[in-house]
């Protein structure tokens, strides 16, 4: 049974709403990779289109777009998400997810992005 905490952020207003998905919905959302668009109806967001922002799973650990597949890597990182340095330059070896939900994920970040015109 896959369990999933989405938050999807409405940035017209500056506010985010957090959604528990189950079951069916929950396994439509594994195979998707961070900046594809889905349909908001089933989620309580009729005629809009939500986009995958990124995550994290049940240790902490961020998503990273750059990363492919569902793993867990430690890469080189010069900037966020996943590292914050604290002087220009700055880099480290952190350990990241890839940018494709898994059933290991636990938190999906979503954007509302743009209206449905039906």
């Amino acid at each position: 049974m896959v369990e999933f905490k989405l938050v999807i952020s409405n940035p017209e207003d500056g506010t985010s709403k957090t959604v528990v998905v189950k079951d069916e919905l929950a396994q439509s959302l594994i195979g998707l990779k961070i900046g594809d668009s889905i349909d908001g109806t089933p989620f309580g967001y009729p005629n809009k289109k939500l986009v995958i922002t990124g995550g994290s799973d049940k240790s902490g650990i961020p998503m990273r777009p750059d990363v492919p597949g569902g793993v867990k890597k430690y890469a080189l990182l010069s900037g966020p998400p996943g590292y914050h340095p604290k002087k220009k330059g700055e880099r480290r070896r952190k350990l990241v997810r890839g940018n494709t939900i898994t059933e290991d994920i636990v938190q999906i970040n979503m954007v509302i992005k743009e209206e449905k015109n039906e």
